[in-house]
């Protein structure tokens, strides 16, 4: 498969990337691949073989699939994914399956579209990036051995112990928002991963985010919480308020973020901005 190359992260799916690589070999003979050793081996192959390459196929989660796109932003080279991530929220938003017969027969047909993407101080989201309780969630996520049942444990217990953040905005026409919350959110696609929708509405191609302000509820709030999260059904009440923006700068005293869903330290103040359509991504 001539112009494709394959780049997989070891460590998603439970660093078990062998049987993929074993059908990959078996159904394409010789494909171009590596399996990433680091964050600066990755972006060494994709500028190795740039111009010899039309589509750069992702082989992760979230934070794998970000780290090839932000050598792709506002170029024609195209970005493919097989997701093996735990939460996999990116590749459910642009459909990409666990198959992949059906991958290939996408790369052969070769049609793509472009997408938004957005920066949180220069450092590129193709998903949802945030801070607050999520933030810290993803810190101790992190120290486990990760899967859909420790990030529940994680959250629980992080839950009860957790303060609100301290959120102000510099523009005045945003400054009626000022308080603390429980989380803050930017959502250029509708889900975390796993099917938890914090962005019903979002659009990964009208030119804006979504930010998500949810103030810390009672306990009584948060079986509905989830039920409207995991049934699409979250909306503006009096614990969660949506401000579709293209561009937006505020300060917040945590430095604990996480982008796509890998752990960030950044400093206040934010300034968010929405990079339209420029991701080309295989459809």
């Amino acid at each position: 498969m001539e112009k494709v190359a394959f780049i997989i992260n070891p460590f998603s799916a439970k660093k078990n990337y062998q049987p993929f690589l074993n059908e990959l070999k078996n159904k394409v003979g010789n494909p171009l691949y590596y399996v990433s050793e680091s964050i600066p081996g990755t972006d060494e192959f994709i500028k190795t073989h740039f111009d010899e390459v039309d589509i750069f196929v992702a082989i992760g989660g979230d934070g794998t699939i970000s780290t090839v796109a932000k050598n792709l932003i506002s170029t024609d080279k195209i970005l493919a994914i097989f997701p093996a991530g735990s939460g996999n929220g990116f590749s459910n938003e642009t459909r990409f399956s666990k198959n992949l017969d059906e991958l290939l027969e996408k790369i052969k047909a070769k049609q793509s579209r472009k997408i938004d993407t957005f920066t949180v101080n220069d450092r590129l989201s193709i998903n949802v990036s945030g801070t607050g309780f999520d933030g810290k969630v993803v810190k101790e996520f992190e120290k486990t051995s990760r899967g859909f049942k420790n990030y529940i444990k994680v959250s629980l217990k992080t839950f009860f112990n957790y303060k609100p953040i301290k959120v102000t905005f510099l523009e005045e026409q945003y400054q009626q928002y000022n308080g603390r919350y429980l989380m803050l959110n930017i959502a250029n696609t509708r889900q975390f991963g796993n099917n938890a929708y914090i962005a019903p509405k979002a659009s990964k191609s009208d030119g804006l985010v979504d930010m998500v302000l949810v103030k810390k509820f009672p306990l009584t709030y948060s079986a509905l919480f989830a039920f409207r999260m995991f049934t699409k059904r979250l909306k503006d009440d009096e614990y969660v308020t949506y401000l579709p923006v293209s561009e937006i700068s505020f300060k917040v005293n945590t430095k604990n973020w996480h982008l796509d869903g890998e752990f960030n330290k950044i400093e206040s103040p934010i300034h968010v901005k929405v990079q339209p359509a420029s991701l080309n991504i295989l459809v």
